[in-house]
């Protein structure tokens, strides 16, 4: 009975890390999205700044932002294919945690129902076990 109490045990430690490594997973998933969205805003901020005015600008100064602003559109647009991917990578690896996590709680229950068979099995075999009698002699000295 005790084994099976201890290999329950080392499955429920195996889907503790598996399940700490997916939330990691997920944590590092969230980030890369995080860092993609933030520099998509940083992109459209600096593009919003090229055309502030400044009053007279000549055309071959004009004409530098104009293809600064187009590049930086294009990267936009790359961007958004890789935040698009990033979220789908979150949403992947928040499948596999949940996955995991519900892993955990299985294996977490089969060691608390091997416990509970160990502790009833353990009851049983006391209850086994002959109950001493009061001797006789110890009764009657007193009397």
């Amino acid at each position: 009975m005790n084994k099976l109490v201890s290999r329950r045990n080392r499955v429920l430690r195996v889907r503790h890390v598996q399940h700490q490594q997916a939330l990691a997973e997920t944590v590092a998933a969230r980030d890369a999205q995080r860092s993609l969205e933030n520099n998509a805003e940083r992109i459209r901020t600096i593009r919003g700044e090229l055309f502030d005015g400044e009053g007279v600008v000549d055309g071959a100064s004009l004409a530098a932002r104009r293809e600064l602003a187009s590049r930086l559109d294009q990267a936009g647009r790359q961007l958004e294919g890789a935040i698009y991917d990033a979220r789908r990578k979150v949403d992947q690896k928040e499948g596999l945690r949940l996955i995991a996590n519900r892993e955990r709680e299985i294996a977490d229950k089969l060691k608390a129902r091997a416990i509970r068979a160990r502790e009833e099995y353990r009851e049983r075999q006391i209850q086994k076990l002959p109950r001493s009698q009061p001797s006789a002699t110890k009764g009657g000295e007193d009397a």
